[in-house]
């Protein structure tokens, strides 16, 4: 009798592990994949760079590093190539005065020095162009924490020019929409200066710059002249509003 009980009670546990390993396998095959991070802000990073700068090659190879890795997020990159290097054996062909402004006018809202590479994220924070980790985790927190207010961007091949429709819900006399013509990529033989002998590869180029007051009106048209030989696919129009009190963007926008 005490054997038969023992042979039974062994049966029984037995049943019980091998249902308890199916209910587990069961429970393992039903486990679901962790949701990935929905970023609902959004990241500009502005470069300030030139041809004549032998530290600036890192940066401009970083910033094409960085379309490629967040190219299905809302990240957002103008490389200014400034003229100041200009007299200094190499003139960039990219190179404007307005882009100098624009990194002088960064120089004051955040109380840093002018240099090159030096990239400016959201209007709020500066870094050495090439800092790697400092951006990455600049572009993280932003994706993260940045509320983006809306601004609708539409463009239109019309004769020789480029027109661009925006309108924006933020009417704030203290905001600007600047609305940017950029070249995704391009490259040049540098003959002189301190990159002399060198190909350099650029991304995301400013070329031009409209700046547009909301104080009257947060809609309308704006213009850029047509660059030779151009290809929808090889440009992108990029707006943003920045604050120009405190240099902060608040949101932006691509069309192309």
């Amino acid at each position: 009798m005490v054997l038969k009980n023992l042979i039974g009670t062994a049966v029984f546990v037995a049943l019980m592990f091998t249902f308890s390993a199916f209910v587990y396998k069961n429970k393992t095959v039903e486990s679901h994949p962790k949701t990935p991070v929905e970023y609902k802000g959004f990241a500009v990073l502005e470069l300030f760079t030139s041809e004549g700068c032998s530290s600036c090659p890192p940066a401009d190879q970083l910033m094409g590093e960085i379309e490629k890795q967040y190219k299905d997020q809302p990240v957002y990159i103008l490389a200014y190539h400034v003229d100041y290097w200009n007299n200094l054996g190499w003139k960039d062909k990219f190179s404007s005065v307005e882009n100098s402004q624009r990194q002088q006018y960064y120089s004051k809202t955040l109380s840093s020095q002018v240099y090159t590479p030096q990239l400016v994220v959201n209007g709020k924070k500066e870094f050495v162009g090439s800092d790697r980790n400092s951006i990455e985790n600049a572009i993280e927190t932003a994706l993260l924490n940045s509320k983006n207010i809306p601004i609708h961007l539409s463009a239109k091949i019309s004769g020789k020019e480029i027109n661009v429709n925006y309108k924006s819900e933020e009417k704030n006399s203290q905001n600007k929409l600047l609305i940017t013509l950029v070249e995704k990529k391009s490259s040049t033989n540098v003959q002189k200066g301190e990159n002399e002998g060198r190909h350099l590869q650029h991304w995301q180029i400013v070329h031009h710059q409209n700046q547009i007051s909301l104080k009257n009106s947060s809609e309308g048209i704006t213009s850029f002249r047509l660059p030779e030989n151009f290809n929808t696919n090889d440009w992108d129009i990029i707006g943003m509003v920045q604050n120009v009190k405190t240099g902060e963007i608040l949101g932006s926008a691509k069309a192309f």
